[in-house]
């Protein structure tokens, strides 16, 4: 067996980051079973220092994290050539923020309140090099946007 076999056989190494900890513990509960949940950090600037070094396919990041922000995490870990697929995990609803996560370098947007049945399904999509994007109605404001 060669090690690009192994790699297959190996259960998908994902790093989760939130600044609050019940969500933390929460995510990782979920995801433990399915996956090598291989850190759950608390602060950004952790996130920048520890992925080089334990290269995860998957980053769960939210965007709220204190010093820098998720899309500046993002964009970060994108200048130091970071393969790792980034899949934002967020109360955020609004479109603008959905296009800043992917202008970021994002491969996913999970709405925080469908993560239950969202969230595997995201992390399954960006491993095989897909886009997932919620599918959840959001509501289209600003200049031409058409009122209901």
């Amino acid at each position: 067996m060669d090690i690009r076999e192994f790699r297959v056989l190996e259960r998908l190494r994902v790093l989760i980051a939130d600044d609050n900890p019940a969500m933390l513990e929460a995510v990782k509960h979920m995801l433990q079973n399915d996956f090598q949940v291989v850190a759950a950090l608390g602060e950004s600037t952790a996130v920048v220092a520890r992925v080089p070094e334990l290269n995860p396919d998957v980053v769960v990041l939210d965007i709220s994290m204190g010093e820098m922000n998720g899309f500046e995490v993002t964009r970060q870990l994108r200048s130091e050539s970071c393969q790792s697929k980034i899949i934002f995990l967020t109360v955020h609803e609004e479109l603008d923020f959905i296009r800043a996560a992917f202008d970021a370098g994002a491969s996913g947007y999970v709405f925080k309140s469908r993560m239950n049945t969202d969230l595997r399904a995201a992390i399954n999509a960006v491993r095989n090099n897909k886009v997932f994007i919620p599918e959840a109605p959001i509501p289209q404001y600003g200049p031409g946007a058409k009122a209901s």
